[in-house]
């Protein structure tokens, strides 16, 4: 008879085992022989000697504040050594790099920086290193700006001291497009700026002529002050409103009438008209009606453009950088460290535990273990063997691997995954085409209306003709509209950074609005990518506890995420000779018999049911249910959306043994189990083709061609970088109650 025994699985627990059973500095679970220190005459527990050692340099530099400050542990410090001196060549240097007073100047972006408290510590730490003129990291954008001096130091050593605390460096490849961001934004505030004194000094001298009711003034006078309002105000016209005229100009010159054409013709007309009135001593001047356009327009854009940038610099630093170098293998068995433009076809590279594939390669190990959720969606890492394909963008796990280079650039799997997305982005919705549509014909009625108006008051009034055309195309133009509209979005913007979700798409909320149909990934979105130990059958008169000692000692040092499941099970007896055989399995020899755990038929000749078995090769003695557990939240999300009468889907890479049971637990229909890509983008466009407004949730890199695709798509923050960009909104944490918060 087989005894069962169940484990918890519910969040108190897995919060309790967290702060028991994880390393004090970084959070990762504990070895069986963890690393002790000392901080702060309190003993702790590290999982690595690399941590022991960021937490005793940070107790050295009386930093250790950083613990009670911060919010969320930061990454894995690790013992691999990281080359940076790489970072000190000048062809690096050359484009990311940039002379500044008393030394340089380089961006840097970092993947481990998690909350305010991580910026504290960097910057308290790198303006200690010999040769830091200055530093200032951004908790928010991910990048850290460094200043040193090249006569005192070299970049690669107060990197090194940031690696040695967590945060591994890469090259923040948007550097170019960031200073171009900001001087473009300091530009924006400059013109601002002129026009709201521009238009201030233009209303105190209007309001000097408007209160002359029974027109005392002498005219010289009154000419004195319009001269003067046409000096203010023309820097407001020209200089300030440069932005409204130089789009005028691209909407002619492409035969296109928008919005900028009646901004930019109205406040000309308005200083022209206004010029020609102080020449000739007319009776009425209108300045301050121009320069108040103008100002209040620009306000209006930068609010709007604002909103945007603010949730676009968050997304951007929860994206991860690229690789930028390779490790390649000469001809006479040396290394050296090139750039990824540098490394053709046929090339062998080098890639140390922990670092991202650069290019896809055949494998020339015997056997090695890469990360692939980000392009197949798989939860665990992959045994890849001698010959098979590894793809770029992919994590080598627990050995270094050597390829041999067969893609390159833009042949890569990843590089067609990113065609996929700009391939959906370039789509425009029916409703943004049918807009810009009705903006041209609006602009181009209100034009033909101001010509049919003067013609009119022309015989009827002449006096007042131009006055009257004027009066329409200024009141026709969508001022008030222009101000709510963007105030709006930046108020919607704001209420929905408060609860977590970050919007990067400018048309978002309308879509939103008419979802009907809304996809998900499971795979890190529906679930939390940890398996768990759910149940555990012993037999052949093995008692349970000794069952889940033989596992736990089988999985202690593998590495593989399964070891987590067994992570809780105390003093396993030690493992010797352990083999991991790719597909199947782990086998070793505990207590003086070989066992096998894995696949029924690799541990127990037994027909394969999706279980963990547990056996010596003929017989099993146990059985292990793993568990991918749910996020806490995901019924009362799925749960939220069927109440909105919502439709809900699931779309997963993953196996149907292991996407029915979600599909079953939160109450879904419909659930299509290992999917590609295209077959995920298939099914959207499908739904679509059925008059559906679908919302897409992934976080993976094989879910950004559907999330450019859908409608309206989410994000996971903790997801793929290439798949933030391609949604329209992400999730800055894991919580899955955002999304029908957001609907609402």
């Amino acid at each position: 008879m087989s005894a069962v025994l169940k484990t918890s699985l519910d969040l108190p627990e897995r919060t309790r085992v967290r702060v028991e059973n994880a390393c004090f500095h970084c959070g990762e679970s504990l070895p069986a022989t963890p690393a002790q220190l000392n901080v702060d005459a309190v003993a702790h527990k590290f999982c690595c000697a690399g941590c022991a050692a960021a937490a005793q340099w940070i107790a050295s530099a009386d930093l250790s504040a950083y613990y009670q400050l911060r919010s969320a542990p930061c990454a894995r410090v690790g013992t691999e050594v990281s080359d940076l001196a790489v970072w000190d060549r000048e062809e690096v240097q050359a484009d990311q790099a940039h002379a500044v007073a008393g030394g340089r100047e380089i961006i840097l972006l970092t993947d481990g920086m998690r909350c305010a408290a991580c910026a504290w510590l960097i910057d308290r730490a790198l303006v200690r290193e010999p040769g830091v003129i200055e530093a200032s990291a951004n908790a928010v954008t991910g990048r850290i700006r460094l200043v040193w001096d090249p006569q005192r130091t070299v970049l690669s050593r107060p990197l090194q001291r940031l690696a040695a605390l967590g945060y591994r460096p890469f090259l923040a490849s948007g550097a170019a497009r960031e200073r171009e961001r900001r001087a473009e934004r300091n530009r924006d505030l400059i013109r601002i700026g002129i026009a709201a004194l521009g238009s201030i000094q233009a209303m105190m001298f209007a309001e000097v002529l408007y209160l002359d009711f029974d027109g005392s003034m002498s005219l010289p006078t009154r000419d004195f002050f319009r001269w003067i309002t046409f000096l203010v105000s023309t820097p407001v016209v020209f200089y300030a409103g440069w932005p409204f005229l130089a789009g005028a100009w691209r909407e002619l010159r492409c035969r296109a009438l928008g919005m900028d054409t009646l901004i930019a013709g109205s406040s000309l007309l308005a200083w022209g008209a206004s010029l020609i009135e102080t020449i000739r001593s007319g009776p009425q001047v209108w300045y301050d009606a121009g320069v108040m356009f103008v100002f209040l327009l620009l306000v209006a854009r930068m609010l709007e453009r604002r909103a945007r940038a603010i949730a676009s610099a968050k997304v951007d630093a929860l994206a991860r950088a690229k690789p930028a170098f390779a490790t390649r293998e000469r001809g006479d068995g040396g290394r050296e460290a090139v750039a990824l433009s540098a490394v053709a076809i046929g090339d062998v590279v080098c890639v140390v535990a922990g670092e991202s594939v650069p290019a896809d390669g055949e494998l020339l190990n015997a056997k090695a273990s890469f990360e692939e959720a980000l392009l197949t969606g798989e939860a665990h890492p992959v045994e890849k063997s001698r010959g098979d394909l590894v793809y770029a963008g992919t994590v080598c796990r627990l050995q270094a691997a050597r390829l041999q280079v067969t893609r390159i650039g833009s042949g890569t799997r990843l590089a067609e995954l990113t065609r996929l997305v700009d391939q959906a982005q370039m789509q425009k919705p029916a409703l943004a085409q049918i807009t810009e549509r009705i903006a041209g014909y609006f602009v181009a009625v209100i034009l033909l209306a101001a010509v049919l108006v003067y013609a009119a008051w022309r015989v009827y009034e002449p006096v007042r003709a131009f006055e009257v055309a004027l009066a329409l195309l200024v009141v026709s133009c969508p001022c008030a509209l222009a101000l709510a509209a963007p105030a709006a979005l930046a108020a919607a913007h704001g209420a929905l950074a408060r609860i977590g979700v970050l919007a990067v798409r400018a048309n978002v909320l309308e879509q939103l609005a008419r979802v009907t149909d809304v996809v998900f990934d499971k795979t890190g979105t529906l679930s939390d990518g940890r398996p768990r130990l759910a149940s555990v059958e012993s037999f052949a008169g093995f008692p349970p506890a000794r069952v889940l000692r033989l596992a736990a000692a089988l999985e202690r040092d593998s590495g593989h995420p399964i070891a987590r499941a067994f992570a809780d099970i105390g003093d396993p007896t030690p493992a010797q000779d352990v083999r991991l055989v790719a597909g199947l399995g782990i086998e070793g020899t505990v207590e003086g018999q070989r066992w096998r755990l894995g696949q029924a038929g690799f541990a127990a000749a037994a027909v394969d049911d999706g279980a963990l078995w547990l056996g010596d090769g003929e017989r099993a003695i146990g059985r292990f249910a793993l568990q991918e557990t749910a996020r806490p939240d995901a019924l009362a999300a799925v749960e939220a959306l069927r109440a909105q009468g919502l439709r809900v889907h699931i779309s997963s890479g993953d196996a149907l043994s292991a996407v029915q049971p979600f599909a079953s637990a939160l109450g879904v229909e419909i659930a299509h189990a290992r999917q590609t890509p295209e077959q995920k983008l298939a099914f959207v466009r499908a739904l679509q083709a059925q008059a559906c407004t679908v919302a897409m949730i992934g976080d993976g890199l094989n879910d950004a061609p559907v999330l450019a695709a859908a409608n309206v798509s989410f994000a996971m923050g903790e997801g793929a970088a290439l798949a933030q960009r391609a949604a329209d909104l992400v999730l800055t944490g894991v919580s899955l109650a955002r999304v029908p918060a957001a609907i609402a």
